[in-house]
């Protein structure tokens, strides 16, 4: 078995650790709402989004978990989630949502999909800017908004085998190789702690914004640089990123950087 501290479990909680307080997600929507998360701050809706899969569906290490949600704070959560009790996260394109998984958190327009792929528990969330749960739940559906909060705010990642298998994309992934791509992603940008990168992409966008390997989400944790998730073909967008401080971004295919940002890629 590997170190499991290379696991992404601890490595995000080293991240938390180091300084709570600090940003680590910024979301827009598209109506121009903003709300800022820091690490405590989504660290503790991991631990309770983890205490539900644990205890309210059962989940164990090695599930699949089919994500179908876009390129979200929450969806981020559910990620991290995932990686915190072993279950192997499966991002979803557009109106898709993986066959077969044990588990599948859905936004509200694909809770039927969801409840059609054969998942045993479908967990629905509408990611409203303001929290509300859904406006109807389909029988045999959990409302994220609802049931999450009910849980609790601490939780111990399991001892993940960091050469287990975290996430799978265009193919599988090890938590390690998750890790690591991040990393390499991070030196290769020189990102640091005083950058700040938005992520520029529509309110639809698949988490394969991330990058297939999701190592978006890893440099930022290995770099401790905040993420600014911002909607595309904004008025005022370039005023926006100045005004967070936005020192470099990753855009969707055929979305623009203003030019006082730097294009990573």
């Amino acid at each position: 078995m590997s170190d499991t501290s290379a696991a992404p479990g601890p490595v995000w909680r080293a991240l938390v650790a180091a300084d709570p307080a600090r940003p680590f997600v910024t979301a827009y929507d598209a109506s121009g709402g903003r709300v800022e998360l820091s690490r405590a701050t989504v660290d503790n809706w991991v631990s309770k989004t983890s205490n539900m899969l644990v205890d309210g569906l059962g989940a164990q290490p090695d599930d699949r978990l089919a994500v179908a949600l876009p390129l979200h704070w929450q969806s981020l959560v559910w990620l991290l989630a995932a990686w915190s009790v072993g279950t192997v996260a499966e991002p979803a394109g557009p109106g898709r949502v993986p066959s077969g998984a044990q588990f599948a958190i859905a936004d509200s327009d694909r809770l039927e999909t969801a409840l059609d792929s054969g998942a045993e528990e479908v967990v629905g969330t509408s990611l409203h800017p303001l929290g509300l749960p859904l406006s109807e739940t389909p029988a045999m559906v959990t409302d994220y908004t609802v049931e999450v909060r009910g849980h609790g705010d601490h939780f111990a990642p399991y001892p993940v085998d960091a050469d287990a298998v975290a996430a799978r994309t265009d193919r599988e992934y090890t938590g390690a190789e998750l890790v690591e791509a991040g990393r390499a992603r991070a030196e290769a940008w020189e990102l640091g702690e005083k950058d700040r990168v938005a992520v520029l992409a529509d309110g639809h966008a698949p988490l394969s914004v991330l990058g297939t390997d999701l190592s978006v989400l890893w440099a930022a944790v290995h770099a401790g640089t905040p993420l600014v998730l911002t909607p595309t073909g904004t008025e005022g967008l370039a005023h926006r990123l100045s005004t967070e401080q936005v020192t470099a971004a990753v855009a969707a295919e055929g979305a623009e950087v203003p030019e006082h940002v730097r294009t990573l890629s």
